[in-house]
């Protein structure tokens, strides 16, 4: 039996994410942040923006440009916006119409004013309860969920129940759906991973090849593990499994990853305004690297390569000299 699901998002990820519920025969109300967008959806059956080549069911569909209308009887709230534009997305929802739903977190960055998870940020917002949210982690593009290639998502989230449940939404002949009691853990993995892909394209775009590329993700992989450990310590936490390690590896080498795109034009010499300006996408982990440098003087994880990125993104060290510096330090 169908359930009834919301979609807050327009961009790849949530493209994909809607087409991946309407062909699994759940109803789908998609927020789309214009009006123009849905006319285009409902007269062309595609996201003409994102993913175009993706044909949607409009049987199992209702787009709409009014968030609270999108919100109203349903009983998942998929959140898959940008964190950095969350805030925006969610200011016209009426008092009340995120309570008594399941939400899951498709975001994998932090909110920028206040340094704050996408879950703290929904608990102290909206007064939601940790035990109703849940995260996707990957590793998983969204390009290849959306042309059914293989993949596989792990749902985190405090109640091993609530995640098993978000997983049966999901779970298809080409999407295989794992449940994890670790929110936290998978929450911050989704985050770092972001700022390692970054590292790896500008790596590349350096001229480094496949050798000191295996190093720099080993010695980043060692900073995400610290980081998280120091962040929310999990006895039962293993960093080897995909929902860490996979989603680490799968953005930092896909030609689909956008962080990684993002990290290859700064290291090619672009500045972080024209890079957006030309990607047209955002790229999650520049906004996390400041975010996390700020919270990590609270856990003191060491963490070279996070704060080489730092350097370079926000204080205009050039590349070339924060990675001389890093492969010194390599082992």
């Amino acid at each position: 039996m169908g359930k009834k699901i919301s979609v807050i998002g327009s961009g790849s990820w949530a493209t994909a994410i809607t087409k991946l519920l309407t062909e699994n025969g759940h109803q789908v109300q998609w927020w789309l942040r214009t009006q123009e967008q849905v006319d285009s959806l409902l007269a062309t059956g595609t996201n003409t923006k994102y993913l175009s080549d993706i044909h949607f069911n409009l049987s199992n569909l209702k787009p709409s440009a009014d968030i609270n209308l999108v919100l109203a009887d349903t009983e998942f709230v998929f959140l898959v916006v940008p964190s950095a534009f969350l805030q925006t997305a969610l200011s016209g929802t009426a008092y009340g119409a995120l309570q008594g739903k399941t939400i899951v977190s498709g975001i994998k960055g932090i909110i920028p004013e206040g340094n704050q998870l996408i879950t703290d940020y929904l608990e102290s917002t909206f007064g939601l309860s940790h035990d109703s949210m849940t995260i996707l982690a990957g590793p998983c593009h969204a390009e290849e969920v959306a042309l059914e290639k293989k993949s596989y998502l792990t749902v985190g989230a405090n109640n091993l129940e609530v995640a098993n449940a978000v997983a049966d939404l999901i779970r298809g002949k080409n999407l295989k759906a794992t449940a994890s009691t670790d929110l936290y853990g998978l929450e911050f993995a989704a985050i770092l991973k972001n700022v390692v892909a970054i590292a790896c394209g500008m790596a590349h775009a350096l001229h480094y090849g496949d050798n000191f590329l295996a190093v720099l993700v080993a010695n980043a992989l060692r900073e995400v593990e610290d980081f998280i450990n120091k962040a929310y310590p999990d006895p039962n936490r293993r960093i080897v499994a995909s929902g860490y390690v996979g989603d680490v590896l799968v953005t930092s080498y896909s030609q689909f990853s956008r962080n990684r795109t993002f990290g290859s034009m700064i290291g090619r010499g672009y500045t972080v305004q024209a890079v957006q300006m030309e990607m047209n996408m955002i790229a999650e982990g520049y906004y996390a690297v400041r975010c996390l440098q700020q919270m990590n003087q609270i856990w003191q994880a060491p963490m070279p390569i996070m704060s080489a990125m730092y350097s370079v993104l926000y204080n205009h060290l050039p590349a070339k000299q924060a990675f001389k510096t890093l492969e010194e330090n390599f082992s």
